[in-house]
């Protein structure tokens, strides 16, 4: 299944993806949303179905509706740092280890086509396509043979950074991640099933039409069951938890001379079978 949400910001209701088309599934369970509860009470198996049941007489919706997060905000956002070896190298930076495990905050998510917008004081705001897994049921020292039994899902996101925030303030990279618009995720949530391969995946990134980051799945430095059992041991994983599993090589940080987004420009991005998403960059205070 393909799930969405649609609707204004923070007013937004259940959905699904039916042979390309966005329907409307606010009725599912008296309008329960594709939250923590939702996922820990078999929400995916009372979806699919409520679906068969009602195919038929799902409503289509307009052309045009605005997509939010294809999950409702979740109770932690963990974001794996330097996971393909390219990255790594075109910021210096050694190859790590051990998974880099750190924190974005959950007011930064948002639709996948929302606005960008860059912070107060910023001037090195940076993209980086993602592939993002959504925690199915709950995780504590998972083994990794049975981590995969843990995701509910898998979505597009764009880990927008700001880098003097997260390298030059002192601190830990929380800074720079967490700001407001910082988090677009979506089109939508991709159930397993969807995903012939996760670690065959495309993905993609564009500034103005001109492509960033091009790389793949497969370069993964830490698979996504390793990752799950991996995060599992420091702290525990609810449903509904989203873990963003690092980016590949072509950000502004990389470039030489660095490049930043600027008021004005359009970020599209994408990943085989979970959708493409559009980004326009505004500066604070911008309408």
């Amino acid at each position: 299944m393909l799930l969405i949400r649609h609707g204004a910001p923070e007013k937004e209701t259940t959905g699904i993806v039916l042979d390309g088309k966005y329907y409307d599934t606010k009725d599912f369970s008296d309008g329960e949303d594709y939250n923590e509860q939702f996922f820990a009470t078999g929400g995916l198996d009372r979806l699919k179905a409520y679906v068969a049941k009602n195919k038929a007489q799902l409503k289509e919706l307009p052309k045009g509706t605005r997509l939010g997060s294809p999950i409702a905000r979740p109770s932690k956002i963990v974001c794996i740092g330097l996971n393909y070896v390219d990255h790594a190298k075109e910021t210096n930076a050694t190859p790590p280890p051990e998974p880099v495990i750190f924190m974005k905050s959950t007011t930064a998510l948002v639709g996948p086509n929302d606005n960008i917008v860059i912070p107060k004081d910023s001037k090195k705001t940076d993209w980086e396509v993602e592939l993002a897994l959504v925690i199915g049921k709950k995780a504590s020292y998972v083994d990794e043979k049975d981590a995969l039994n843990h995701v509910a899902g898998y979505c597009l996101h764009n880990d927008v950074s700001e880098r003097e925030f997260q390298i030059e303030r002192s601190g830990t990279w929380d800074k720079g991640k967490g700001c407001d618009t910082f988090a677009p995720m979506g089109p939508w949530l991709a159930t397993p099933d969807e995903i012939k391969d996760v670690h065959n995946l495309r993905l993609w990134l564009t500034v103005n039409g001109k492509k960033m980051q091009d790389g793949t799945t497969s370069n993964l430095i830490f698979n996504i069951p390793f990752l799950i059992a991996y995060t599992s041991r420091f702290m525990t994983l609810l449903p509904g938890d989203v873990i963003s599993t690092g980016t590949p090589a072509g950000v502004g940080l990389g470039m030489k001379p660095n490049v930043y987004l600027q008021p004005g420009d359009l970020v599209e991005l994408g990943i085989d079978n979970l959708g493409q998403a559009r980004q326009n960059v505004k500066a604070y205070g911008q309408n």
